[in-house]
């Protein structure tokens, strides 16, 4: 599986690239000359996925949110207030939301509607980004061919519990993230390699 596109930029920042065409998934901690956003998809308003800083330094006119309510109305520019268990297309991609929020714990709340992305890139690539979550059930109705989930613990799911959905949703790729920074640890990462039984590509940080 194809995965050279797909750059983890540490925690739960992505850059995918689909073509010539450049999207970034919660921004956070970047440096350099970043590359300038065709698209930025923001997943909830906590500091470290929602980055005004961060968004700054990629945006350009024409580059297109897509955030929950309570992000959306802070951004400048062309913006989509996306709900969970919604479909959008914008220009080439197809979108569709995911509801993304913990169970038995008060970090990411239900009520606040916040998302996880499952991104159909233009070759038809489908990329589902989870946010900060648990194993929630909303989860279970993913189809996706490279799955980009949290193993950290504390704010989302541990290893084990990530690596239990995992196989549930049978991704052809799984990129584990949400370790290395703040919480979780590569052996988180290296845990859920053993339990998943697909492949697991644990990334390097490039910032």
């Amino acid at each position: 599986m194809q995965h050279q596109h797909i750059h983890w930029l540490g925690h739960a920042s992505f850059r995918i690239e689909d073509g010539t065409t450049q999207i970034y998934i919660d921004p956070w901690k970047l440096t350099g000359h970043p590359h300038k956003a065709d698209f930025v998809f923001i997943t909830h308003g906590l500091y470290d996925h929602f980055s005004p800083e961060d968004i700054a330094l990629v945006k350009k006119e024409t580059t297109v949110f897509l955030a929950p309510k309570d992000v959306a109305y802070q951004l400048k520019g062309t913006t989509i207030a996306v709900v969970p268990n919604q479909s959008y297309e914008i220009a080439d991609l197809k979108v569709r939301t995911v509801a993304a929020y913990n169970l038995g714990k008060k970090f990411h709340p239900k009520e606040n509607h916040w998302v996880g992305y499952i991104i159909t890139l233009s070759h038809g690539q489908r990329i589902y980004h989870s946010g900060d979550t648990d194993a929630v059930p909303e989860m279970r109705t993913v189809v996706t061919d490279v799955a980009l989930l949290p193993c950290g613990g504390t704010y989302t799911m541990m290893s084990k519990e990530m690596a239990e959905m995992a196989n549930v949703l049978k991704p052809q790729l799984l990129i584990p993230m949400h370790w290395g920074d703040i919480v979780g640890s590569k052996q988180d990462a290296e845990e859920v390699k053993k339990m998943f039984k697909g492949e697991t590509v644990i990334k390097a940080v490039e910032r």
